[in-house]
């Protein structure tokens, strides 16, 4: 029965009962009728979480990956543009892939634990008075250092040398689970995934581009087949797909749409805080810090912690899972050894949550940590007792 435990990674996150029962259905033909009257009610309600009226919704059978690749390849040419500051792994993945492309990939190199710096990209901006810079691209939630980054300060920094660079964003670990304003932060591509706060398997990449977006790639040279925009939108506008969809994680989504409205975003984004907020209670009691360097960058869907020096934050994450069957993140990139991550998104509750401070607190005890279990355990209870919401 090891298998029942809840897993506080960052993805894929839990799935739950509802969800994996939607996603029980025998074969349905792609091409009919029916598909269409799932598949589209599905990409009008994907709207509502991107928040954007005027944006096209696509969604791919990939990961997030694939979605930073359907993004670049079809609004760029090889040779263009793009800034990019690298605060984590998942912003550096993201030049790497740029760079494949052959984009010309100009990078600002951040301190990972700060986010997106928006001063930085105001300065570089009104320096290309010849907008050579086609694109500016943030990832949202920095998922390795538990980073969230000010979209909307990025977006004025843009505004502010009145430059036409598009601006893409990595949302994949924010998405359903943070607020997420694409209209409002004047976003022109927003990228996720269903295996987050969509409370998925991996399986699907979503994507959201504007119509400024959807312009460009008639300008773009990059070679795309699979991940083609245009191909995708003829063919969902239809009600179908240009290849063979992944049918059982659409209906997937369905439900996972439903369970979102049903809780109201709001009430999502406030129980992904207040859960965040008390496993930060008990990082605190523990007496260990955050690689977020302050509280306006602390993320709601993923905390990393560093580990106390001469301690090795993989063996910690290794025998928190051969012990006690409970997966936490590792530390990626700079974070490698130094840090561990636990994912506190999608399905989650505050009594799951408190499994696995106490979890992780019994691994510490284990290995020596100057840890006393109970002591995060208790300051998040505390935190929780005190916010309770009753129906």
């Amino acid at each position: 029965m090891h298998d029942q435990n809840p897993v506080f990674i960052p993805g894929p996150t839990n799935i739950p009962d509802r969800i994996r029962r939607a996603m029980n259905t025998p074969t349905l033909d792609h091409r009919s009728p029916d598909f269409a009257g799932v598949l589209k009610p599905v990409l009008d309600d994907l709207k509502k979480v991107f928040k954007t009226a005027a944006g096209e919704i696509l969604i791919f059978p990939a990961s997030g990956t694939g979605g930073w690749e359907a993004s670049v390849t079809n609004t760029l040419s090889p040779g263009d543009k793009v800034l990019v500051a690298r605060y984590g792994m998942f912003s550096h993945r993201w030049i790497e892939l740029c760079q494949r492309h052959g984009l010309d990939v100009e990078i600002i190199e951040c301190t990972w634990g700060t986010g997106a710096p928006a001063d930085r990209f105001a300065s570089r901006l009104a320096e290309d008075s010849r907008h050579s810079i086609k694109a500016v691209l943030a990832t949202h939630n920095e998922t390795a250092t538990g980073v969230r980054s000010d979209i909307a300060e990025v977006r004025k920094a843009i505004d502010a040398s009145s430059h036409p660079a598009m601006f893409y964003v990595d949302c994949v670990s924010s998405l359903a689970s943070m607020d997420f304003k694409m209209d409002e932060w004047g976003v022109d591509i927003a990228l996720s995934g269903t295996q987050k706060g969509f409370m998925l398997a991996t399986g699907m990449a979503i994507v959201a581009a504007s119509e400024k977006a959807i312009e460009a790639t008639r300008q773009a040279s990059c070679p795309r087949c699979y991940f083609d925009f245009g191909e995708m939108l003829a063919a969902t506008k239809k009600g179908s797909f240009p290849y063979t969809p992944t049918v059982q994680l659409i209906h997937g989504l369905r439900a996972s749409l439903d369970m979102l409205f049903e809780e109201g975003l709001d009430h999502v984004f406030a129980r992904h805080f207040r859960i965040a907020e008390g496993i930060r209670r008990a990082i605190a009691a523990w007496d260990m810090r955050l690689c977020a360097e302050s509280p306006d960058l602390y993320s709601d869907t993923v905390s990393a912690i560093y580990v106390p020096d001469g301690f090795d934050s993989d063996e910690l994450t290794n025998h928190a899972y051969n012990t006690y069957r409970v997966s936490f993140g590792i530390g990626l990139g700079e974070m490698a050894g130094k840090a561990f991550r636990i994912g506190h998104l999608g399905s989650m509750t505050d009594v799951m949550a408190l499994s696995g401070v106490a979890a992780i607190e019994m691994a510490m005890k284990d290995l020596g940590y100057p840890v006393e279990p109970g002591t995060g355990v208790a300051a998040a209870q505390r935190y929780y007792r005190e916010t309770v919401q009753t129906n």
